[in-house]
């Protein structure tokens, strides 16, 4: 079996939900998908969706090179269905392999706008998932406007500070199903996280975007663990995308006494970091 290319993408974890605003804002986070296009038929488990099917689907659509398409493989660091950007992870990285095969030369640009169109026809996305998309190929933080192209989406953008300990907190399934009017009923406090991301606050902005999900989502027991770990010394607690996960930052020296604490509330913990141009230029040597 041949390998004809080969892309990768981040995870990320939320900054301010898309459906509380109509904007939105993700930042990726060191945990990677990898997927290979192979010269030979191989089923990848977990893809309920068809996104692979349809990251195809919209290759051929834009009229783009041809690509010998017979199988994928897919190794990933992210858990599915928690909120960490595992679909716009996999579109991603799945184009990229795609744009290496067939030496297409897209820019990230024209990547991010198929991922977008795959995730919507797979019906694997509510928003269109642009924010998560930049999260998956770009270090950073991206404040973008869904309903743009990728090249006029993004608003406002930023990177993290250096050296912070991300704590991913996993809770199983998602209980509640997503309703967006839910969310409309909670447009002050994403104002408040919106606000606070237009002051220069992305860590503020996803402690007040998890208070606004939580109560969107009925989700009071995640509101409890991010209140422990706020007074326990995180900088910021909140949930990512629609749940389940809980994205707690900090700084290292209080990871052990945090990751106990989220270990206690029952929830198995991946630690991680923030993706930044550091980590990229770390990676390269």
């Amino acid at each position: 079996m041949t390998v004809l290319g080969i892309g990768t993408a981040n995870g990320g974890i939320s900054i301010l939900h898309a459906l509380g605003l109509g904007k939105g804002c993700s930042v990726g986070v060191d945990l990677l998908t990898t997927v290979s296009l192979l010269d030979e038929p191989s089923a990848v488990e977990e893809d309920d969706h068809g996104l692979l099917d349809a990251v195809l689907a919209c290759w051929r659509s834009a009229e783009l090179p041809s690509a010998s398409v017979c199988g994928w493989a897919v190794e990933s660091e992210l858990p599915l269905g928690q909120g960490l950007k595992s679909s716009s992870s996999v579109a991603c990285a799945a184009l990229r392999a795609l744009n290496e095969s067939a030496w297409a030369g897209l820019s990230d640009n024209e990547i991010a706008d198929l991922a977008v169109a795959a995730q919507r026809r797979a019906k694997c996305t509510l928003t269109g998932s642009m924010d998560d998309v930049w999260a998956a190929l770009c270090p950073g933080w991206k404040l973008v406007d869904p309903v743009r192209t990728a090249s006029e989406s993004v608003l406002l953008e930023g990177e993290l500070e250096q050296g912070l300990t991300v704590l991913l907190g996993l809770r199983g399934e998602r209980k509640s199903s997503i309703e967006p009017v839910s969310f409309n009923q909670h447009h002050q406090l994403f104002e408040r996280a919106l606000a606070s991301l237009a002051n220069g606050s992305p860590l503020e902005a996803l402690s007040v975007n998890g208070m606004a999900v939580a109560a969107a989502t009925d989700d009071f027991e995640a509101l409890r663990i991010c209140n422990l770990c706020i007074a326990t010394g995180a900088i910021a607690a909140g949930i990512s995308g629609s749940g389940p996960a809980i994205a707690v930052v900090c700084y290292p020296q209080d990871s052990q006494t945090l990751f106990s604490n989220l270990s206690d509330s029952g929830l198995e913990v991946i630690p991680t970091r923030f993706v930044t141009s550091e980590t990229i230029s770390e990676e390269a040597f």
